[in-house]
């Protein structure tokens, strides 16, 4: 893969020349495709609406560069008139600056240690003249003054010599023109083409890959430009109103300025901020000037883009700017113009090519890690507080009981085939149980907390129902276990939690039975169906057949199928495979007793 990898940056880097045109038209091409499209749905022809849309874009292009060039050649004719403001300014600055300062400190013994240099690596040569010492007749030697002349250039060097830079920029634009108008006539044709290449038997998903990169890449370009536009009406109006010359040229050129990521709003600012300083002799007008673009930067950044382009691009913020880094090293100013739209395609091939998978993990905007991952990573870590924000932070959009079924059990299941491939030892697998119950209890403050500030009380079934729930084999069954009741306890029922060590055959006898309906038997390792049938048969005969038994295997998904089998296999009463579900059953199932324990909880040490 590393190969590969170097092999295409090298064709990219290589290719430029080829690949830059190419890369140019398919951008443009995808930008005007919906506008095509929408002429030949309002009866237009194929050709006709290509000839119109390529015709429209080069009347705007025209028309902004006539503005633009009216612009530059007003701002011309002034610039010798704000000259006396520039050396006004000039000298009030020097006379703001002490002399004798750090910096011509700094300066002038930059300049001494140059000399000292310069004189113990360039010793006078032995016979050379030395122009401090005086010649024969007693005077000192005069240098002797050499000029060197190069011939004037014939018309035929100058023209080459402007001519040629010219050249290259033109005939890419030409040929970017001719590739354009060729792909949107040609259209459908190209995709059919690229599917066949690219696709094989994979036709679906190979067009479904086109679909979502012409997507993504037309609606990014056209929420740049809308946010282009937006932001430079504002540029425009604030500059007339404050007095800046030229605003329409400003503004033009931070719209179109803006479409280079990160260099381009910057270059938009600085021209008039620059010519701020000249127009007037005052501050008045730079700091209203600076003032305006920092306002709308702000404005732009945080509010406006974000409301317009949302998911459209799909790309992680480290990823644009990796992208343009990268882009710009390979093909210079173009490949940072181009540098996202590109990104996208390669974060689009991630996602439908398995071998690519890398690109949407790397760059893309979704989250590397799932939910119950990263909280299995965090109790890994021993960081239960992080693992209580990432808990409450889910709670912001999320119930309590989605929380626990969508996030802390899976990640309880993460440890527990972790441990079962022999991944984790026995005193990582309680610490890991020791902080997720640490999160449950501080998660059941804060709920509490919000009860009683809310004025509401336990809310729940009409018939409070007593439950024991109890972790059967290690701590990650008690952390299961711990959950269940602090759901119950939410909805009315007197649940409390017992460690495994309560059931064990020594502490069994000793076990209360007084007021218990329900017992809870909590399970993380879902394959433990021996060991729960024995326990069940241990816990009815200490708590007799009027206490009912549930068996909770949590794979975090209901199913009907696999509560049935858990029934057979164990001989419990009501089996239950996510927390959910076991709330379901004990709200169906209320047996009456006439005493209830008092509500509690006992968590292991």
């Amino acid at each position: 893969m590393i190969a590969v990898l170097v092999v295409v940056v090298g064709a990219l880097y290589l290719g430029s020349e080829i690949l830059i045109p190419l890369a140019l038209a398919i951008l443009l091409s995808f930008m005007l495709a919906p506008i095509v499209i929408r002429l030949r749905r309002w009866g237009l022809g194929r050709i006709p609406s290509v000839v119109a849309v390529v015709l429209l874009v080069f009347i705007g292009l025209a028309s902004l560069g006539s503005v633009i060039a009216t612009q530059l050649a007003d701002l011309a004719t002034n610039l010798p008139q704000y000259e006396w403001n520039l050396r006004s300014k000039i000298r009030e600055l020097r006379i703001a600056v002490p002399s004798g300062g750090v910096v011509e400190r700094t300066s002038s013994m930059l300049r001494d240690l140059r000399q000292e240099l310069q004189a113990v690596t360039n010793p006078p040569r032995e016979g050379a003249a030395d122009p401090a010492k005086p010649s024969g007749d007693g005077e000192p030697a005069k240098p002797v003054l050499v000029q060197v002349q190069s011939p004037q250039p014939t018309a035929l060097e100058t023209l080459q010599e402007v001519g040629l830079p010219l050249i290259a920029p033109i005939a890419t634009a030409g040929l970017v023109v001719v590739l354009v108008i060729f792909m949107l006539v040609q259209r459908e044709d190209l995709r059919d083409r690229v599917l066949r290449l690219v696709g094989g038997r994979e036709v679906a998903r190979a067009t479904e890959a086109m679909d979502d990169a012409a997507t993504r890449i037309s609606r990014y370009l056209l929420m740049q430009l809308i946010i282009n536009v937006l932001y430079g009406i504002p540029v425009g109006i604030g500059l007339y109103l404050i007095g800046v010359p030229n605003p329409i040229l400003w503004a033009c050129l931070a719209t179109v300025l803006r479409f280079i990521p990160y260099l381009g709003p910057v270059l938009g600012a600085l021209c008039p901020i620059a010519l701020s300083f000249a127009v007037a002799p005052g501050w008045t007008l730079p700091l209203l000037t600076v003032a305006l673009f920092i306002v709308l930067e702000l404005f732009s950044n945080n509010v406006l883009e974000p409301w317009l382009y949302g998911a459209s691009t799909g790309l992680s913020p480290v990823a644009v700017l990796v992208a343009a880094v990268f882009w710009t090293m390979l093909w210079g100013p173009i490949g940072l113009l181009m540098s996202t739209p590109l990104t996208v395609c390669l974060v689009v091939l991630g996602r439908h090519v398995p071998q690519l998978g890398f690109f949407d993990v790397l760059l893309g905007d979704e989250p590397a890690l799932s939910p119950e991952v990263k909280f299995y990573q965090r109790l890994l870590a021993r960081d239960p507080d992080e693992a209580t924000e990432l808990a409450e932070e889910y709670l912001e959009d999320g119930s309590l009981d989605r929380l626990y079924d969508s996030v802390i059990l899976p990640a309880l299941a993460h440890a527990e085939r972790d441990r079962l491939r022999g991944g984790l030892d026995r005193a990582t697998v309680e610490g890991i149980a020791e902080d997720a119950i640490g999160v449950i209890d501080e998660l059941e403050e804060e709920q509490d907390l919000l009860s009683d500030e809310a004025g509401e009380g336990a809310a729940g079934a009409s018939t409070a129902v007593s439950v024991l729930c109890i972790g059967a084999r290690n701590g990650l069954d008690e952390a299961g276990a711990a959950m269940l009741a602090h759901l119950l306890s939410r909805r009315g029922a007197g649940a409390r939690t017992m460690p495994r060590a309560a059931i064990s055959g020594r502490n069994l006898a000793s076990l209360e039975r007084q007021g218990i309906a329900l017992v809870c038997l909590s399970y993380v390792n879902s394959g433990a169906t021996q060991h729960a049938q024995r326990t069940i048969r241990r816990l009815r005969q200490h708590f007799g057949a009027d206490v009912r038994m549930m068996l909770c295997m949590w794979t975090g998904a209901p199913s009907a199928n696999g509560s049935e089998e858990l029934l057979q296999a164990t001989g419990a009463d009501l089996a239950a495979t996510s927390l959910r579900q076991a709330l379901r059953q004990v709200d169906e199932d209320k047996p009456e007793r006439p005493e209830l324990a008092p509500r509690s909880r006992t968590t292991a040490a």
